[in-house]
């Protein structure tokens, strides 16, 4: 094996061993809360030593951020998907969907970014999250304007439609996660579709009453 070969499966074992890391903490996050989470505990949920979590990253709050670039890159290839099959009229529901299917972990992310913007951790990562989250919010405005011009939805600005959108996603994750919720909707499933069926006709025109 050649010296170039060698180091390309070094790299390629290193990004997998980052991915198990990635993965092993969003699961512990999830599992017992992000503050009860230690380095030690990533690391032996991965089987590792904890000096290997720290040749990867060099705080939670890194592990935290490419958690969520993670999710929103995962967002922005459901919209590149939808938008090279031509079927624009899916994306509504499928970004609905998406945001509340996995309630604890749309809420987890949520807290996550309240940390770390908190603590200005990390801005190079932050940016990047953000510059993602422009980009899939840019293809929100497009296909909203674009329902706009043929007369589905109300002609207001795109934000009111995104931040409705936002809204009802924040409220229904909130409301999935509750324990009277857990009591007082007896079919998950079915309510879900409901929910996001509510949310793609959100804001479309003559619903005000004008």
């Amino acid at each position: 094996m050649g010296d170039l070969e060698k180091a390309a499966r070094k790299a390629q074992e290193f990004r997998q061993r980052e991915r198990e890391i990635l993965d092993a903490a969003l699961a512990l996050f999830l599992e017992q809360g992000e503050d009860r989470v230690t380095v030690e505990m990533i690391a032996d949920r991965v089987g590792i030593g904890k000096g290997t979590i720290y040749k990867h990253f060099e705080t939670k709050n890194e592990i935290y951020l490419l958690l969520m670039i993670r999710y929103e890159e995962d967002l922005a290839e459901m919209f590149r998907q939808i938008t090279s099959s031509g079927d624009k009229e899916s994306l509504p529901r499928e970004y609905f969907r998406f945001r509340i299917s996995d309630p604890r972990r749309y809420q987890l992310f949520d807290r996550l970014e309240n940390k770390v913007i908190k603590d200005h951790a990390v801005p190079e990562l932050v940016e990047k999250l953000h510059a993602i989250r422009s980009a899939n919010l840019d293809n929100l405005v497009r296909t909203i304007e674009a329902r706009m011009d043929d007369g589905t939805l109300e002609n207001v600005p795109a934000s009111y439609h995104i931040a409705a959108a936002w809204a009802l996603v924040h409220g229904g994750v909130a409301l999935m996660e509750s324990p009277f919720y857990q009591k007082f909707i007896d079919d998950k499933s079915d309510f879900l579709d409901f929910l996001v069926s509510i949310g793609i006709r959100m804001g479309n025109k003559g619903q005000r009453g004008k």
